[in-house]
Parts: C-alpha cells; structure tokens; sequence
C-alpha cells in the first residue's frame, strides 16, 4: 500500500514540531524529583506538571527557544496570577528544594519565593548552576548556611534569600559575584561580620543585611561601589563608625542604619550629599553637634536621627532646605531654640522631645 505524499508531509511535520517543545528527558526527570519534594495543598499548581511537553504546559517552568531546555523556574506564593485569584487566597508550600534541581544545567532564573513554609537548607550543588542569573529564595523558612561556594555563580545578578532563617556567616567568596546587582539577606540569623573586600561588588546596587545579628564595623570599602544606590544595615549588631566616604557615594539614595551600636559623630557628607533622601541613623550612640551644611539642594524625604547623643543647637541652615518631609531628632542632648521656618512650623512635637533643653514651638516658649 502506498502512503499519500501530503499525509508523509504533515507527518513529518508533527514529529518535528514535537520534538522541538517537548524538554529533554533529563530536565524533565529533574523538574519530577524537584516536585516530588515539595507540597502545594491548595492551589494546585503541580497539576500542570504532567506529560512529556514541559516547555510549554507546566506551570512556572520555561525554556530557551532554541535548545528546548528548561531555562527558568519561577513560582512565586504571592502573585496576581488567575490561579491565585480564583483561589482567593496567597500561597503555602511545605518541603524542602531537592538538589535535584541542579541537573536543570542550563537553568538561569530560579525563583521560589513567598511559599512561608518551604524548610530545609539551600541545595550546596547551587553553585555548579553555571549560567544562573537570579536566585530568590524569599519568605520561606529556609535554615542552614549560604553555600560556601556561592562565589562561583559568576554570572549571578539577583541574590535574594529574605525572609527566612539562614544562619552562619556571609561566606567570604560572595565577593567574586562580579555580575551581583542585588543582594538582599534582610530578616535571617546571620552572624559575623561583612566581608572587608566587599567593594569588589562593583555592580551592586542594592546591599540589603536588614534585622540579622551582623557585628563589627561598616566596611569603608562599601563606599567605592559607584552605583549602590541603597544600603539598609538596621537592626544588626554594628558598631565603630560610619566611613567617612559614605558622604561622597555618587548616587546613594537611602542609607539605614538605625538600631545598632554605632558610635562617633556622623559624617557631615550624609547632610550635605543631595542625592540622598532617607537618612535613618536613629537608635545608636552617634555623638557630636549637627553640622550646620543644608542648603537649597537638600531634599530628604524622610530624616531620623532620634534616640542618639548628639548634643548642640539645631542647625539653621536646616529652614534652607528644599524639602525635608518627615524628622526626627527626638531623645538627644540638643538645646537652643527650634527654627520657625519651614519644615519646622509643621512637625509636631514629638519630633523634637526627651532632648536636654530645646524650646520654642512646637515645645514649650524660650
């Protein structure tokens, strides 16, 4: 019997087409086992995670075009995906990410994030991931130490691990993440101190360590990343001073370092750097006068150096300033008379008590 020359055609056709959206075997197997250790109750996500053509049908995985291997993970518990809406309800995963997630070799975005129940500690083969560009691991309850070899993901742009409760210390060979933009740590149990070389980071833009239990001083080499643009080490166990060149970074726009145990006097810079507009140094034991630097292109959105021990009048340079949102120098040794002018004719007195003997509105008259 001889076959029609149009149904050979198509035939051909579809085995082509097949073969080309259907993930190789191994990455499938690997996505399975990655399943296989997790539990999603409510959602149902996993559903999708059936059949052979995992490049296109299961939920949060893709892959490249032009090698059909899976390139992306992405499953976020807080989404406005329509399988959240119809659930009305976030997300909530129990289990642990299996190292088999490391045979996906070509993967170069993993996201597990916001699914608050996910334990056990991040996979150490991680780090033979050779292409991975993002790693959010955030708002789960993952324990154990950052991998030791973290430093090996070159290509590495987002490193975010929040939210969770990873201990240890940060491991020295995050220095070599030559590619890093984003490192966001806040809200774990991080002990230790920051690496000194930490400035090698030299496409960082955001260094987040907030609420961990980080001691030692603030490396002065932080201030050589030109383009870090927001620092946020509140609520650690910092102590010594804060570097002087933290004045003069280019485009730092919000510095937090409040709740620690920083001591000396505050860099006149800070005030008198333009670009920044939130200042939170409140809940150390900062010492000194203010220094008298505001100026027309002073703009802060919000400025916080409450609960410290700096002493001194309240400088008037302070009325020159283009804008000044919200302050607070409130628990300090300040004395003297509180400026008339904007922006202190609309702050309220809290603003301003428990200091040594300031007066005039909106506290008692001289």
């Amino acid at each position: 019997m001889q076959l029609n020359g149009n149904f050979l055609t198509a035939a051909v056709v579809l085995f082509f087409a097949t073969a080309a959206t259907a993930c190789q075997p191994s990455d499938r197997a690997a996505l399975l086992s990655f399943k296989a250790a997790l539990n999603e109750p409510y959602l149902g996500i996993f559903d999708t995670w059936k059949g052979e053509e995992c490049c296109t049908n299961w939920y949060g995985v893709s892959c490249d075009p032009e090698t059909k291997r899976v390139a992306d993970v992405v499953l976020r518990g807080e989404s406005e995906d329509k399988i959240f809406e119809r659930a009305g309800r976030t997300g909530y995963m129990t289990g642990s990410i299996s190292p088999a997630v490391c045979g996906l070799d070509r993967l170069t975005t993993l996201v597990i994030a916001d699914w608050k129940a996910i334990s056990g500690e991040i996979p150490e083969c991680i780090t033979t991931l050779p292409r991975l560009r993002i790693l959010d691991l955030i708002g789960n309850k993952i324990s154990g130490k950052i991998p030791a070899d973290i430093g090996k993901l070159s290509r590495l742009t987002v490193l975010n691990l929040a939210d969770n409760q990873i201990s240890g210390t940060i491991p020295p060979s995050i220095v070599n993440l030559n590619s890093l933009m984003h490192l966001e740590l806040n809200n774990n149990q991080l002990t230790g101190e920051i690496p000194s070389d930490i400035g090698k980071l030299t496409m960082m833009s955001r260094f987040l360590l907030r609420r961990n239990q980080i001691s030692g001083q603030i490396p002065s080499s932080l201030a050589s990343i030109y383009r870090l643009a927001d620092i946020d080490l509140s609520m650690n166990l910092l102590s010594g001073p804060i570097p002087s060149q933290f004045g003069s970074m280019p485009v730092l726009s919000t510095l937090n370092l409040d709740s620690n145990r920083l001591s000396g006097e505050i860099p006149a810079g800070l005030f008198s750097n333009s670009g920044i507009n939130i200042l939170n140094l409140s809940r150390n034991s900062f010492e000194g006068h203010l220094p008298d630097v505001f100026s027309p292109k002073t703009y802060f959105t919000a400025i916080d150096l409450s609960h410290n021990n700096l002493r001194g009048a309240i400088p008037r340079s302070l009325s020159a300033a283009r804008y000044i949102g919200h302050m607070d120098l409130s628990h300090n040794h300040l004395c003297g008379p509180i400026p008339s002018e904007s922006p202190f004719d609309r702050l309220g007195s809290s603003s301003f008590a428990s200091n040594d003997c300031l007066c005039g509105t909106p506290l008692k008259a001289c």
